[in-house]
């Protein structure tokens, strides 16, 4: 265990975010708030900091127990903090998770596939237009 760490490298490490890069933007953006203000990502973490941290996904309210320096697994990660969300915000969160845009496209919606643009052709002709009969 390490003595410093920065927020934004803690927040990767107990995998709250996918990426350091993505953290950095989130903190900046002002996502992250300590005692209800705006923190910069080279800010040092304390044991018994908490922080609220507004996710796509959820919305947190951790406290910190453990300083990490490295992203490990999910079962070690919530070993170096405590969920101090509320219901109330957990069952926000799950009811946005099922109309969670994800940036695909939902399945036969949109654009055709590969496959059905052959079949389209085979049925309308290379012009587009019905074949003659």
């Amino acid at each position: 265990m390490a003595d410093k760490t920065r927020l934004d490298k803690y927040l990767w490490a107990i995998r709250i975010y996918k990426t350091r890069t993505l953290a950095t933007a989130e903190i900046e953006s002002g996502k992250v708030k300590w005692n209800g203000s705006n923190v910069k990502p080279a800010k040092p973490v304390s044991i018994g900091d908490r922080y609220e941290i507004k996710t796509p996904a959820r919305k947190w309210h951790i406290e910190v127990t453990g300083l990490l320096q490295n992203r490990v697994s999910y079962e070690d990660a919530i070993k170096n903090y405590i969920d101090l969300t509320t219901e109330e915000d957990k069952q926000q969160s799950q009811s946005l998770t099922t109309s969670f845009y994800t940036g695909k496209r939902q399945s036969k919606t949109g654009r055709p596939t590969k496959k059905q643009r052959r079949d389209l052709t085979d049925i309308l002709g290379d012009d587009g237009e019905e074949p003659d009969q």
